[in-house]
């Protein structure tokens, strides 16, 4: 389980929203001069809040500091779905344009309709997936008032 912690500030019935705070390792890294993350960090864009729904069976209340999991599994399948996907698309759909002898100018342009069409084909899948239990973050555990340092 991936695991972060967060501050419960809404609560569903069977679920709760919590705000976690974006963190970056830039500070440690030595290339962070040389790195998208690097540059945000500097501009102070890492340092913001972020809201995640998670699945609870805990009895919370607005303001407890939580513990929100996540399946590395998830974690990985989910990113493949987003970055390789559309690559497929993008690269399948020019090769075929190339294959079938089109010029240059209608290659470019399968490649985009391949990479739309797989941009589609990944929010379809995130909009048919979307409720699914198995694929929500759960509150793991609640943590104690003294250990909420960072909020």
């Amino acid at each position: 389980m991936i695991e972060e912690q967060g501050r419960v500030v809404a609560l569903e019935p069977g679920a709760v929203w919590v705000e976690t705070l974006r963190k970056s390792t830039c500070s440690s890294c030595s290339v962070s001069a040389g790195c998208g993350h690097g540059v945000l960090e500097k501009l102070g864009a890492s340092g913001r809040r972020g809201y995640v729904r998670a699945l609870c069976d805990l009895h919370l209340s607005v303001g407890d500091t939580v513990v929100i999991g996540v399946r590395e599994e998830l974690l990985v399948r989910g990113s493949l779905l987003v970055y390789l996907l559309p690559l497929i698309g993008l690269f399948s759909a020019a090769l075929l344009a190339e294959q079938l002898a089109l010029g240059e100018p209608l290659v470019i342009v399968s490649a985009f309709v391949g990479l739309f069409a797989a941009w589609l084909a990944v929010r379809w899948q995130s909009a048919r997936t979307a409720d699914d239990p198995a694929l929500q973050p759960v509150v793991m555990r609640a943590l104690l008032a003294g250990s909420a340092a960072a909020f």
